[in-house]
């Protein structure tokens, strides 16, 4: 369910550059309509994507890891490659990079959602995140190219409402789908919406290139994806095959040795797709370092949200998904306001006490156990305050992001800000997928010894652990004793649960102290200029 948090500086990267290709305005609704849709298109997809995972887990009788991996494995291509994507769009042309984008995600939607078993969808997942990594930052980069003036505004606030809409839909879409047809049909909507996109883009978007992009920085892609992709791999796996497994170890080396030689590149290298120069302007590393925290809370955590509304509370997938609109409405309502008391009184405050709520909202989702509760009383709460306190993040990180460097280069600076949030919900969710198998194990084993089951059924649970909260009783165990089980494993899933909510709760906090030390310095420090970090930029086209 992280997927549903709206990543931030997306309106940075389309207020940061020059109309390259102004159009005319009866095609400006066209061209709006093919960004909405291809944006919405990966926004729901990432929404359906969490809130089917239950019962795409027991369909095609995934394990808990292999769940990990078909989120993990898209966010990975994603993360690593949305710069070099915006990139692509400068060098070849934003429409025809952007098309790319919309294909490549369609065809791998369509193997989604006819995959038959687990590896087929991990691999279909790493596909779509390649598409998804040139379709996002095209359909913002042309956005900035097609429109100027009063009617770029418009245009990003049309974009941005239509965007608040896309996400109160697709989590009750994607439930609906999954409840009334299959997983399957999650996926297989995406085609309709790309023939729509490519037909409208043919005919209305045009094409438009940035004559003084640089090169493409491909030995930095490489390093990225390979070092967030050992990383991830060893942290996944150990959570099946234990940190002191080969395999694990190996990943691990390579990936750690892979981001070190990319910091290394990126510092050495003319053409930088992540130029390190921008980070000697203090606002800017303390935004990012305020994005990590927050967002590797936010990614991390709420993954494990929809596995305890469906598989330990009951809902069913449509109520899963309608169980965060609270969010989505506070987040709507809010974020302008928001944006309003950090231009007037800068944006240090509204940072901190957006943190602080937001860690608030963390503590709350830790409160229900295992019993029938209402969702007024027991979810609504902890869900509205997360909205409360993402609503006054997002708008003043765009700001401290934009304003902590000079203005040619704030397109390349929101790039990296995207690009941080991305990658800090891909970690989390690794290493705190560990800590949930753990404390699951942990909290299980003593509850399964008090009931003193036979050793046929206690090996059958020993196997089952890997599934967590799907963890299936063994056929065999009588009416109440099988009830006991259950109870054991909805108990300690719960308590796995909150141990992660609490670890949320903390990065939250972690985050409103970075804030308090940074949020509201811009004017007083010098930003970034030309001479320092001439690296290059890769300018607006980045997403």
């Amino acid at each position: 369910m992280s997927s549903i948090v709206r990543q931030p500086c997306d309106e940075g990267v389309m207020l940061s550059g020059g109309a390259a290709a102004p159009v005319a305005p009866a095609a400006r609704p066209w061209i709006l309509a093919a960004t909405i849709l291809a944006s919405g298109m990966a926004f729901i997809d990432g929404t359906v994507v969490n809130v089917a995972l239950p019962s795409l887990q027991t369909s095609l009788g995934a394990s808990a890891v292999d769940a990990q991996w078909i989120v993990e494995s898209y966010a990975l291509f994603l993360a690593a490659l949305i710069l070099v994507g915006g990139s692509l769009g400068d060098h070849y042309g934003r429409r025809r990079v952007f098309l790319w984008g919309v294909s490549i995600f369609a065809l791998s939607s369509v193997w989604c959602g006819f995959a038959p078993n687990p590896e087929n969808l991990i691999i279909a997942r790493a596909f779509q995140g390649i598409g998804g990594a040139m379709m996002v930052p095209g359909s913002l980069a042309i956005i900035s190219a097609s429109f100027e003036g009063e009617s770029r505004g418009k245009a990003i606030g049309t974009w941005s409402g239509f965007s608040a809409v896309t996400a109160a839909l697709g989590p009750v879409l994607g439930g609906f789908l999954v409840e009334n047809l299959s997983w399957r049909a999650a996926f297989l909507m995406n085609v309709p919406l790309a023939i729509a996109v490519v037909l409208i883009s043919v005919r209305y978007v045009p094409e438009s290139r940035d004559p003084e992009a640089r090169r493409l920085d491909l030995p930095g892609s490489v390093l990225a994806t390979l070092g967030l992709g050992g990383v991830v791999f060893g942290l996944i796996e150990a959570s099946a095959r234990g940190l002191a497994d080969p395999l694990v170890i190996a990943a691990l080396a390579i990936g750690v040795a892979a981001l070190a030689a990319f910091f290394l590149v990126e510092r050495s290298s003319p053409e930088p797709m992540m130029p390190l120069g921008l980070f000697r302007s203090r606002d800017f590393a303390g935004a990012n370092l305020l994005t990590f925290f927050l967002y590797a809370a936010l990614g991390g955590s709420l993954y494990f949200l929809p596995f305890l509304l469906i598989q330990v509370h009951g809902y069913s997938a449509t109520a899963a998904g309608a169980a965060w609109l609270p969010f989505v409405v506070a987040t709507f309502l809010l974020s302008r306001w928001a944006g309003k008391v950090a231009g007037r009184r800068g944006p240090r405050s509204p940072l901190v006490i957006g943190s602080i709520i937001t860690g608030a909202g963390f503590v709350l989702l830790a409160v229900p156990g295992t019993g029938s509760a209402s969702y007024w009383t027991a979810f609504f709460p902890a869900v509205a305050t997360l909205g409360i306190g993402m609503s006054l993040v997002i708008a003043p990180l765009t700001t401290t992001v934009m304003n902590s460097v000079e203005a040619g280069r704030s397109g390349l600076a929101s790039g990296v800000n995207n690009t941080v949030s991305r990658a800090a919900a891909l970690l989390a969710l690794a290493a705190l997928g560990i800590l949930v198998f753990l404390a699951f194990s942990a909290a299980l084993g003593p509850r399964l010894d008090a009931l003193d089951l036979p050793p046929e059924a206690r090996a059958v649970l020993e196997v089952e652990m890997k599934n967590l909260g799907a963890a299936r009783v063994p056929g065999n165990l009588g009416g109440e004793t099988a009830a006991a089980v259950e109870r054991a494993v909805d108990e300690s899933f719960v308590a796995a649960f909150r141990l992660v909510m609490f670890v949320g709760a903390g990065l939250s906090i972690a985050s409103a102290i970075v804030a308090s030390t940074t949020g509201g310095m811009v004017g007083r420090q010098a930003a970034v200029g030309p001479e320092e970090g001439k690296e290059g930029a890769l300018g607006p086209a980045v997403g």
